[in-house]
């Protein structure tokens, strides 16, 4: 895909970029040709079309291979004469690829060759790459999200590609024309560059324990020194999956229970069974359920709240789902929907029970509120999934003495972690699915915590003592939930992804 006229090539401004779309290829399949000739004459300002010019005989590089004559791209030899080609129908003359920076958006068709130099040589001239060939796998396109710096359209929508166009905002293009220069400057500007980029996309296959990440690959370093790590807008890898850490005392028959039922989760990596009693043993690993996926039993050091967010060396995924061991209700697409919404949310807490803190006038205090209302501010972490960089935090940099004083009183470390969330990214929680009647720990077993009648008074008095510690209210309340597409709607069960999600 490399051709030497590239580094000819010299980006323009966007300032300087007079159309919207430039189509220079020349192998074009003569029935897209046409279609590329109808639109020039319906969108005679945004499009230019251009072709071999009548009276020139040159072959571009485009051209030139034939199976039996070298390719410039092979002796590394610029081409001999200038390539002149005209526009269609005016004829005027352009020098290619200097036109190519004259264009915002520059077509790659498939032609009489799936690869050729046309990507590279659009992207030289700073030219965002509408890719128009429904086969066709883009270089490194392992490693590179082409997604941030070119479109892709079927060929079958040809007719479409101007107005689709117009309806790309401009932070968007400016966005993608940044992300050309970077990955073009970076992998591609030379073949010494190609090579190297081959060698590192090789060494990351046979040593993927010091592989390269994706933010290494495609942002550029300025835009990655952020306070915080998961303010990037990209979705999380999906093939990784979560890892489930279920805290538990002395409940065997309820934690049975949930390991069968989370090991039925497509998106279950491994279970991480955190046994918090130092009085009892945990049962032998061999009376455990059999279950398809890693199973990995931890014994704490002491009865501690807090070790639910440890940041265990056998979490080997970003997503956590933190679960008690008598969360029992939940459907294997409730999880594996609501992993799908933290995927999309990577930054936030993304649960099941959810909260909220309201000002109490009359004592001129927080009051924390279990009631159902239109509004959460906190999702408990009984049931709920967060990146693991926030259990580093919560054990590392807890601020004041909140850790301290959450394993003190065995109580709110679920309200503490959404503290420190909603502290660090100014953004709320996100509840996931309509179970409405959730059977929370507060209201429904009475062996728990919660049932002390005071738990609700404790709960508020933990709300009041982080403010003050903070200095400042965190929680952000919003009016939010998110749902299955097509799960109301009148639609048949066997075509929804979640059906099996609880109802209201």
């Amino acid at each position: 895909m490399y051709s030497p006229v590239q580094e000819q090539s010299r980006p323009r401004e966007p300032s300087e970029r007079t159309v919207l779309l430039v189509s220079a290829q020349l192998n074009i399949f003569p029935r897209q040709y046409r279609i590329l000739q109808e639109l020039t004459y319906d969108y005679p300002n945004d499009m230019l079309l251009l072709q071999r010019c009548p009276t020139s005989t040159a072959k571009s590089p485009d051209e030139a291979f034939d199976g039996q004559q070298r390719h410039p791209s092979v002796t590394g030899e610029p081409p001999e004469q200038k390539d002149i080609r005209c526009n269609f129908p005016q004829g005027n003359e352009y020098e290619y690829p200097a036109v190519l920076a004259s264009g915002t958006f520059c077509l790659i068709a498939r032609g009489v060759r799936l690869a050729q130099p046309t990507l590279l040589e659009a992207m030289a001239a700073g030219c965002i790459p509408v890719i128009m060939a429904d086969n066709l796998v883009l270089p490194f396109s392992d490693v590179l999200d082409w997604e941030l710096l070119s479109l892709r359209i079927y060929e079958s929508a040809l007719h479409t590609v101007v107005p689709m166009l117009r309806s790309v905002s401009a932070q968007r293009i400016r966005e993608m024309q940044a992300q050309v220069r970077l990955v073009y400057e970076r992998y591609f500007a030379s073949l010494e560059r190609i090579v190297l980029t081959a060698l590192d996309q090789l060494n990351d296959r046979i040593f993927p324990h010091r592989s390269r990440t994706y933010l290494h690959w495609n942002v550029a370093p300025e835009r990655q020194a952020t306070h915080n790590p998961l303010f990037l807008p990209l979705i999380a890898p999906k093939a990784q999956g979560f890892t489930a850490v279920i805290l538990t005392y002395d409940r065997i028959e309820s934690l049975y229970i949930l390991i069968q039922k989370l090991a039925t989760v497509p998106s279950l990596q491994k279970i991480l069974v955190v046994w918090n009693n130092q009085r009892k043993a945990p049962p032998h690993p061999s009376l455990f359920p059999k279950v398809g996926k890693p199973l990995k039993i931890i014994q704490t050091a002491a009865n501690r709240l807090s070790n639910r967010f440890y940041p265990y060396e056998e979490i080997e995924t970003e997503a956590i789902l933190t679960i008690d061991d008598d969360i029992v209700m939940l459907t294997a697409d409730e999880l594996d929907f609501g992993y799908e919404v933290w995927r999309e949310f990577p930054d936030r807490i993304v649960g099941f029970p959810s909260r909220t803190h309201v000002w109490d006038n009359a004592t001129g205090r927080w009051r924390y509120e279990s009631e159902w209302t239109n509004q959460i501010s906190m999702v408990l972490t009984g049931a709920a999934f967060h990146h693991k960089y926030w259990s580093y935090l919560y054990t590392n940099a807890m601020p004041g003495n909140i850790k301290q004083w959450v394993d003190e009183h065995m109580n709110c470390e679920d309200i503490a972690m959404n503290f420190l969330v909603s502290n660090v990214t100014r953004k709320p929680p996100i509840k996931v699915a309509p179970r409405k009647k959730f059977k929370c720990p507060e209201c429904t077993n009475n062996e728990m915590l919660s049932a002390d009648l005071n738990h609700m008074t404790e709960r508020s008095a933990c709300i009041n003592r982080f403010a003050e510690i903070y200095g400042t209210m965190p929680l952000r309340t919003v009016e939010f939930r998110a749902d299955p597409v097509l799960f109301k709607d009148n639609f048949p069960e066997k075509l929804k992804r979640f059906n099996d999600i609880g109802s209201l």
